[in-house]
C-alpha cells in the first residue's frame, strides 16, 4: 500500500505544482497585458464609447435634463415652483399649487421620487388633482420639445 500513498502523493505534488505554474502564468500574462500601451488606449476607448452610449440612451428618455453642476438654473427653477406650490396651497388655492407642483415635476431629475414625497405631504385631493395634471404636463413637455427641434432644425 505505500505504493499507492506515495504515487497519489506525487500525483497531488504535480496537480499543486501544475495549478501554481497556471496561476503564475496568468499572473505575469496579466501584468503584461495591463503594461502594454495599446490595450491601455483601447480600454479608455471602449469606456468613452461605453458612455456616450449611455448619455445617448439617458437623453433620449429625459434623464439628462437634471445635472446640479451644470443646470443651476433648472435647480433654482424647481425650487422655486415648489415653493410657489407651497405658497398657493397655503394660501387654500388648490389649483394653482398644483399647477407649480407639476412644473416642478417637469424639471425635476427623478420625478417619482418627489411624487413619492408629495404623496405622502399633500391632502389626497389634492393629490388627485396632481395625478390627473400629469398627461397634460406630458403632452405640454412634448410639445415644447418638438417645438424646439423644429426651431433648432430650421436654417433660416
Amino acid at each position: 500500500m505505500p505504493c499507492v500513498r506515495t504515487l497519489l502523493g506525487l500525483l497531488a505534488a504535480l496537480a499543486a505544482g501544475g495549478a501554481v505554474a497556471f496561476l503564475a502564468y496568468c499572473v505575469y500574462f496579466d501584468r503584461k497585458r495591463r503594461g502594454d500601451p495599446a490595450f491601455r488606449r483601447r480600454l479608455r476607448d471602449k469606456r468613452r464609447a461605453r458612455q456616450r452610449q449611455q448619455q445617448q440612451q439617458a437623453g433620449g428618455r429625459g434623464a439628462q435634463l437634471w445635472d446640479p453642476a451644470k443646470n443651476e438654473k433648472l435647480r433654482e427653477r424647481f425650487l422655486q415652483e415648489v415653493r410657489m406650490g407651497e405658497l398657493w396651497l397655503s394660501r387654500g388655492e388648490h389649483r394653482m399649487g398644483v399647477e407649480h407642483l407639476s412644473n416642478a415635476l417637469l424639471v425635476c431629475g427623478q420625478p417619482q421620487e418627489l411624487l413619492k414625497v408629495f404623496k405622502h405631504t399633500l391632502p389626497p385631493k389634492v393629490f388627485e388633482m396632481l395625478l390627473h395634471k400629469i398627461p397634460l404636463i406630458c403632452q405640454q413637455f412634448e410639445a415644447d420639445m418638438n417645438e424646439q427641434e423644429y426651431l433648432e432644425d430650421d436654417p433660416d
